[in-house]
């Protein structure tokens, strides 16, 4: 008679997370645990299947044909057995988060599923919006936690990552010598707007507002018309722009620092913000310098 295979939750749960992260750092991170011990549910789970999951070398972690085959039957597993532990102990939770509009795009689907396997009792409300606004509204209460881009008046919050930024416009864009450069950009208030008209102020170059939207997204679909330049994060640039800044003797811009505010304590909301903001810092921005 064939004994049943029973899977261990904790290690179909590293299994999981290593193979989303592509890192044992990270997991070990995420789950609050040490790459040791992650290494260790990983072969305790390799074991009983008998297979090999994941492929690790000194600078790469991937995933094996049979740990591809496995992975999604494994998200399965974790969901349903967070939705049956949630639904016996655990009060539905509401996590208001803020994202800064440039920090987050077409990943953020993904980003929430992950979200929702790591703890489905959150309630999850999320908002979208500038740095100061969402400070603001940090600063207000309404929000439990805010990534932003670290402003010159305040030096607190988590470090997340570094965000390179460059000077895009559409491939038939015509700039003539001697006239002032023809900028898109965000709201007045916006920090990026002033960290762009700075360099250029700084620079000594004329410039002239052309157009005025209320988000990454506008100004980019400006960039994409062909109306104007813009400074943009590499990985919110429009994928048909292209890097000007040496064609347009335009100045560097440093990039930004991208901080994670928190006034959470609970060890639940505490986690998924956590996994959250280690699927952030995984995503890889989209390849520097197109021209």
């Amino acid at each position: 008679m064939l004994v049943p295979l029973t899977l261990d939750v904790d290690s179909v749960r590293a299994f999981v997370t290593v193979a989303e992260l592509q890192s044992f750092t990270r997991a070990a991170e995420v789950l609050g645990s040490s790459q040791a011990a992650i290494s260790t549910k990983l072969k305790r789970l390799e074991d009983r299947l008998g297979e090999r999951l994941i492929e690790r070398t000194p600078r790469h972690v991937r995933l094996s044909v049979r740990g591809s085959l496995f992975l999604c039957a494994a998200r399965d597993f974790i969901a349903a057995h967070e939705r049956a532990v949630a639904g016996l102990v655990a009060e539905p939770r509401r996590l208001a988060i803020g994202f800064l509009d440039y920090t987050i795009g077409a990943e953020l689907p993904e980003l929430l599923a992950r979200l929702h396997t790591h703890d489905p009792s959150l309630v999850f409300e999320i908002r979208i919006d500038s740095s100061r606004n969402l400070l603001d509204a940090f600063g207000r209460g309404t929000l439990d936690a805010v990534i932003v881009r670290r402003e010159d008046d305040r030096r607190d919050g988590e470090l997340l990552m570094q965000m390179p930024h460059g000077w895009f416009a559409a491939p038939g864009f015509v700039h003539r010598e001697g006239e002032p450069l023809r900028l898109a950009s965000c709201a007045a208030t916006c920090g990026e707007r002033i960290f762009a008209t700075r360099a250029l102020d700084a620079a000594g170059i004329a410039w002239t507002e052309v157009f005025v939207g209320g988000g990454t997204a506008a100004v980019a679909a400006a960039v994409s018309a062909g109306l104007a330049v813009a400074s943009l994060a590499h990985r919110v640039a429009p994928a048909d722009a292209i890097e000007v800044s040496e064609r347009l003797g335009l100045p560097p811009l440093p990039p930004s620092a991208i901080v994670l505010h928190s006034t959470l304590t609970d060890p639940r909301s505490r986690a998924a913000l956590r996994a959250m903001a280690t699927a952030l810092q995984a995503r890889r921005p989209p390849a520097e310098g197109r021209s």
